[in-house]
């Protein structure tokens, strides 16, 4: 089953209550306050331009341990001739606008709506929400943005104008000071480079450890 939140109330279900298909809220607002809750209970927002708000809590969930992450000899290479330049946080309005427009295979970016992106914006103001940016020659040409939740990084989405950029920014995250990047939701491209499915329980205990 899922629930209508309450517009005044920013608290949400248990979510081991969510839908099959990890369906848990409808409805609410994306206030920092209310979107603290959520990921902090390994809940997270996904709808579409003309839909309610939809709050997502996938029973089992995609995920990479840093350790794990999987790097191939081209891709050293790549790191270690410096191609790219990497930064934290220096662009986060840019990345999650191209986030949002980049063209990508099978699916589209229509979800990252400018309410959306303004409500991440405004975490990124208040310090929860990051962005790791890929240059190349000055142009910003891949990188990805989240929320840190204790020791967890909640990714949202990434972007790659130009071969190995998403990944580069992917794995200059692993080296940081976390246990586990959350990716939410499996593809091709992230089990590619060592993503996992874990249950929801295992990742609330490392969300929860602090």
């Amino acid at each position: 089953m899922f629930f209508q939140l309450s517009d005044d109330h920013p608290g949400f279900p248990d979510p081991a209550l969510a839908e099959e298909d990890g369906l848990l809220a409808i409805g609410g607002d994306l206030s920092v306050e209310r979107l603290l809750i959520a990921y902090s209970n390994g809940i997270f927002p996904w709808f579409s331009e003309g839909e309610p708000i939809l709050w997502y809590s996938p029973h089992e969930r995609c995920v990479i341990y840093p350790a794990k992450i999987k790097v191939s000899k081209s891709m050293k290479k790549i790191l270690k001739g410096e191609v790219f330049k990497i930064t934290f946080n220096q662009a986060f309005a840019e990345v999650i606008r191209n986030c949002a427009t980049t063209e990508r295979k099978g699916q589209d970016g229509t979800w990252i709506t400018n309410e959306m992106q303004q409500a991440y914006i405004n975490l990124h103001q208040q310090g929860f929400a990051h962005s790791v940016e890929v240059w190349l020659e000055d142009q910003l040409v891949g990188g990805l943005y989240g929320l840190k939740v204790n020791r967890v990084f909640c990714g949202e989405s990434m972007f790659s104008h130009v071969s190995n950029a998403s990944k580069a920014a992917l794995i200059f995250l692993s080296k940081m000071n976390i246990d586990l990047i959350d990716c939410q939701l499996p593809n091709d491209h992230l089990m590619s480079l060592g993503a996992e499915m874990i249950d929801r329980e295992l990742y609330m205990e490392v969300l929860q450890a602090g």
